[in-house]
């Protein structure tokens, strides 16, 4: 196949900004890596994306959009549009050189168990405004079918793996609201995904709750702490650690609170050896350990957790850097490498990775005015 130009964007569950990432691809093996971008949030804009976290969780129906959820949505749009317009100016691009964009938006509820997955954003909104061809609703079919929905981007670490000439298994961990693995073992093979626990999301509420912080910057306060044991325990006593794989969850599966009777420093370390722990629970449901784990996300610009993931899991450790890739870009390029997969009509999720039955293709286009002329 011939290579393709898509721009991808991620508005992930830490909700600290939209990634932005150039990729020319032909969705499967070859892999043209362009510029990337970051824009912030502002901390009015995570209010209003909490607030329509809170309401969603009462959503029987995917297209509706009561109060801080419509809000959101149009927030969402606009910040979007806002990211791609700066990013094209400051990389000096033509919208016209560029045949799709992937438009996650932002999600704000996620049940498969009862079929229904939400994610807020208008694409056809973002396609007019910016004059390109909008690849969205990702993760729709394949919870129709009967699959988790998530995770998503396997596919894009399976062919970043190739790419790079990675020799033998390895693991992918994306670490952000939420954590999620990849077990890829030689290009061709379906990977194995799921989503293991949580990410950084107990973490930032935590910080957020106890000091007016979003984050735990480099891990600084979880490294004056101590970790509980017993709560720890507790944590892991969750029924999801003993459900099989293919699994996924929603950002708000997991609460912060079993920690309330800790200093916040004890708290945050807690919680950060939970996110490693139950990654070590995650391996050991595989019947060999890889070769290596390469982690990506926020959580890889955590020093603690880092720390803690050596010490747990069965395998040496690296940062996406440290092998060479853009780590905080791959969930981006990963929606740009899934959009050139809806554009030819592959499949985005497998058996392996979701749980559906066979090979599932996704999303949906909106035409620009450009191509529909």
């Amino acid at each position: 196949m011939t290579l393709s130009r898509a721009i991808g964007l991620m508005s992930g569950t830490s909700m600290d900004g939209v990634d932005v990432a150039l990729l020319d691809t032909d969705g499967e093996a070859r892999l043209v890596f362009g510029p990337t971008g970051f824009f912030a949030y502002s901390e009015a804009d995570r209010d209003l994306l909490r607030a329509a976290l809170a309401e969603a969780t009462r959503l029987a129906d995917r297209e509706a959009r009561p109060g801080a959820v419509g809000a959101a949505e149009r927030l969402i749009t606009e910040r979007h549009a806002q990211a791609v317009e700066s990013f094209l100016r400051d990389e000096k691009l033509d919208p016209a050189a560029v045949d799709i964009i992937g438009f996650h938006g932002q999600t704000v509820l996620h049940r498969p168990e009862r079929r229904l997955t939400v994610q807020i954003g208008d694409a056809k909104a973002l396609a007019e405004r910016l004059g390109v061809d909008v690849a969205f609703d990702f993760r729709a079919d394949d919870v129709a079918a009967g699959g988790e929905g998530a995770p998503l981007v396997p596919a894009y670490h399976r062919a970043l793996v190739a790419a790079s000439g990675i020799a033998g298994p390895a693991a992918v961990i994306n670490i952000g609201g939420v954590a999620n693995v990849t077990f890829v073992d030689g290009g061709a093979a379906e990977p194995v995904a799921f989503d293991t626990g949580p990410g950084n999301a107990l973490i930032d509420d935590l910080m957020l709750a106890r000091t007016g912080q979003p984050v735990d910057r480099d891990g600084a306060t979880a490294a004056k702490g101590r970790v509980d044991e017993a709560v720890l325990q507790s944590f892991l006593l969750h029924p999801y650690f003993q459900k099989t794989y293919p699994k996924s969850l929603d950002r708000n599966d997991f609460s912060f609170h079993l920690t309330d009777k800790l200093s916040v420093e004890d708290a945050a370390a807690t919680l950060t050896a939970f996110t490693a722990a139950s990654l070590a629970l995650a391996f050991g449901q595989r019947p060999s350990a890889p070769a290596r784990a390469i982690i990506c996300g926020g959580g890889a610009h955590n020093p603690t957790l880092m720390g803690e993931l050596a010490r747990r899991l069965p395998c040496p450790v690296a940062t996406a850097a440290e092998v060479g890739w853009m780590g905080d870009a791959i969930e981006a390029q990963a929606f740009a490498f899934l959009a050139v997969r809806v554009l030819n009509g592959q499949p985005l999720t497998f058996p392996g990775t979701t749980g559906v039955s066979a090979p599932t293709k996704g999303g949906r286009i909106v035409r620009s005015d450009r191509t529909m002329r």
